[in-house]
């Protein structure tokens, strides 16, 4: 039974290839413009071209250990426990363009970028012996899919990869396994990291917009002169299709690998901030609280073995560098686990002078909040606890809630002072 529905199988996909064979075009396309760009085919109406393009001089050799901390899907898998660090030869940075930004089934990609970090000489773990070699692939019209889809699928297939994108996991790869599963072609399973929300929690306070082009900017120092803007892929890809124009396309085209550029040194910027967090503040200009807030919970219930202790260690530093400099939330966390650590003395100055401090109310309730505790339960001082209490409820708290619980708590401090 398994047997005959495999052949059935091939035979429909078989049947599904004929259908996308070569058909007369309405337009015709003169290759001129292509070829002197370096295109070749690689399929019935698909194209191809690779050319190597530089890597960011501080392009790692190795992954940081520290990387999974700002990169959730490392965490999640994409390093397995005990696994050797992944080398820059591991990763494959993807990006498509396709007819629209909806994902839905109508949805085309005409257009995709790999880059794969290539090592050469043997430096040792010199960044300047990688380059990235870039290869696309480009569908001409809709009848060459099928082959446009198998092409790019061999791109993930010919070394296991761990795929690196810019919001590619929620549209890109659901874009390709959609149109894999219309033509009658299995999708793969790789490993995918995503760089959208880690950039999200490291640059969105300090840049507001979170766009590729705008890190590439606002963090990389990178303008991208001459270049046609994304957003008129789809008028482009449907222009050529009607009118065989090739100029515009191959703007898109230059575009499209211009964004693998770009997200490689993305990359390269988060791992060397995961390296060094503290060091590169004023260089890469990122949201030195938040990071320092996500590190400590990423941390907070992981392994204690030596790898998760050097960790912790530059967690805990780099939290109270972050509380030095002002940063409320990361003062009122610190001050917290000084406490907690038993650091009872520090613990309570850095509280009282949060809760003495011209900062939001939710922030000083937390601090009188943590006060009271101890001061009512280890230093056995309900009359101090009553009135840190009562400060509490002079502040305009925005949570009924806690509100509440101030009250609950002066009203059961009053009764034990009775």
């Amino acid at each position: 039974m398994a047997q005959n529905l495999r052949d059935r199988l091939r035979r429909i996909q078989g049947r599904k290839k004929e259908e996308t064979a070569p058909v007369k075009k309405t337009v015709k396309t003169d290759p001129s413009p292509f070829e002197a760009r370096g295109w070749v085919s690689a399929g019935s109406y698909v194209l191809k071209r690779e050319f190597p393009a530089e890597l960011p001089p501080d392009f790692p050799a190795v992954l940081s250990p520290a990387l999974p901390l700002l990169v959730p899907d490392l965490a999640r898998g994409a390093i397995k426990d005990g696994a050797a660090p992944p080398a820059s030869e591991d990763l494959l940075f993807f990006d498509l363009e396709t007819t629209g930004l909806s994902g839905g089934a109508g949805t085309v990609a005409f257009l995709a970028a790999f880059g794969r970090p290539v090592r050469y000489g043997r430096g040792g773990d010199a960044a300047p012996g990688c380059a990235l070699r870039i290869t696309q692939y480009l569908l001409l019209d809709y009848p060459g899919e099928y082959d446009f889809l198998e092409a790019i699928l061999g791109e993930f297939v010919t070394r296991p990869p761990l795929v690196v994108s810019y919001n590619g996991k929620s549209f890109d790869a659901q874009i390709l396994k959609t149109r894999c599963l219309m033509n009658g072609i299995p999708p793969l399973e790789y490993l995918h990291a995503d760089l959208l929300h880690p950039a999200r929690r490291l640059w969105k306070r300090p840049l507001g917009d979170c766009s590729q082009a705008a890190l590439e900017r606002g963090v990389l120092g990178l303008e991208r002169s001459g270049d046609t803007p994304g957003a008129l892929a789809p008028e482009i890809w449907f222009a050529f299709l009607s009118r065989g124009e090739a100029p515009p396309l191959l703007g898109i085209c230059d575009h499209n690998y211009r964004d693998i550029t770009g997200l490689a040194g993305i990359f390269a910027a988060i791992n060397r901030i995961a390296a060094d967090p503290r060091g590169l503040v004023q260089k890469y200009n990122y949201d030195i609280e938040n990071l320092a807030l996500r590190w400590r919970d990423m941390l907070r219930n992981g392994p204690r073995d030596s790898k998760a202790g050097m960790l912790r260690h530059t967690g805990k530093e780099l939290l109270r560098f972050a509380a030095e400099e002002g940063f409320p939330r990361a003062a009122l966390v610190y001050a917290l686990d000084l406490l907690r650590e038993g650091n009872y003395a520090e613990g309570r100055l850095r509280l009282s002078r949060i809760a003495a401090a011209d900062l939001s109310a939710d922030i000083r309730a937390a601090a009188l909040r943590r006060l009271a505790i101890d001061s009512e339960w280890r230093l056995k001082d309900p009359a101090a606890a009553l009135e840190l209490t009562n400060r509490g409820l002079e502040l305009p708290l925005s949570a009924q809630a806690q509100r509440e619980e101030f009250e609950r708590r002066a009203e059961r401090l009053e009764k034990k002072l009775e």
